[in-house]
């Protein structure tokens, strides 16, 4: 097949097109810095493509987005953490890897729905929780870097989980958002092997589709590093965790 034809082969709609395109958009905004709009791009995704299918065509765009966000904050990275979560995301990554690959398309989306409905009232909570005093210890460490692991496998939906752990140490700004990319670049890396042999969602047709959206991801964030130092607007992170949560529930009983 040419590579016209294999876009066409989707049979994607203008709308889902222009979906497609703002979800990849969201993406580069996403990984740029501007947090909280991860699990659009997911639900976006997985109602075009299917639950599990979508995170095969997510994963090479997030590498993508990935390069651009290690090499811009590349001057701001807490290597000891990475040190210390890596390890445990990977065990998490395994048994993603397995669950996933052994039950429904159904029960898929319904786990997916249901991580993004914690994922959201995780997000909440640390939105609304007045004290700083959250877990640093070792076990603490382990419990975040399994779930994030599992959860990037699952569905690409770790962000939520992640940034607790980020927050608790009380980043800055640049290192939270540099140390979150080099971590996600590390695991997604090790997890593109997965997709491609075992899962067998990511393929020659997939990476075409990729390299169609490559441009929105660029354009999505070189715009989120401009406007990130700007944002501050607390109610417009509210209002993405609301529809994000809405959409979880649409999910679940889709």
């Amino acid at each position: 097949m040419t590579y016209l034809e294999i876009l066409q082969s989707y049979n994607l709609t203008a709308i889902q097109w222009i979906a497609i395109g703002f979800a990849v958009f969201l993406l580069g905004l996403s990984k740029a810095g501007i947090k909280g709009i991860g699990i659009i791009i997911v639900i976006i995704l997985a109602f075009v493509f299917g639950e599990k299918a979508s995170t095969g065509i997510l994963l090479p765009l997030l590498i993508c987005a990935d390069i651009f966000a290690v090499t811009y904050y590349i001057k701001h990275v807490q290597w000891q953490i990475i040190k210390k979560l890596i390890p445990w995301m990977i065990v998490g990554v395994l048994v993603g890897v397995w669950i996933g690959n052994d039950i429904s398309e159904t029960l898929f989306k319904k786990l997916m729905a249901i991580i993004i409905i914690v994922s959201v009232g995780i997000m909440f909570y640390t939105e609304i929780r007045k004290s700083n005093k959250v877990p640093t210890n070792k076990f603490f460490a382990i419990v975040i870097g399994f779930l994030t692991g599992f959860m990037t496998m699952i569905g690409n939906l770790a962000g939520p989980i992640s940034n607790v752990y980020f927050l608790a140490m009380r980043f800055p700004k640049n290192e939270f958002i540099g140390t979150a990319a080099w971590l996600f670049f590390i695991i997604n890396i090790f997890k593109l092997p997965f997709h491609i042999f075992i899962w067998k969602t990511v393929t020659t047709q997939t990476l075409i589709l990729n390299s169609v959206l490559i441009p929105a991801v660029i354009i999505g964030f070189f715009l989120g590093a401009y406007i990130i130092k700007l944002i501050s607007n607390v109610n417009y992170r509210r209002f993405i965790l609301i529809i994000t949560a809405i959409g979880g529930v649409i999910m679940l009983f889709k």
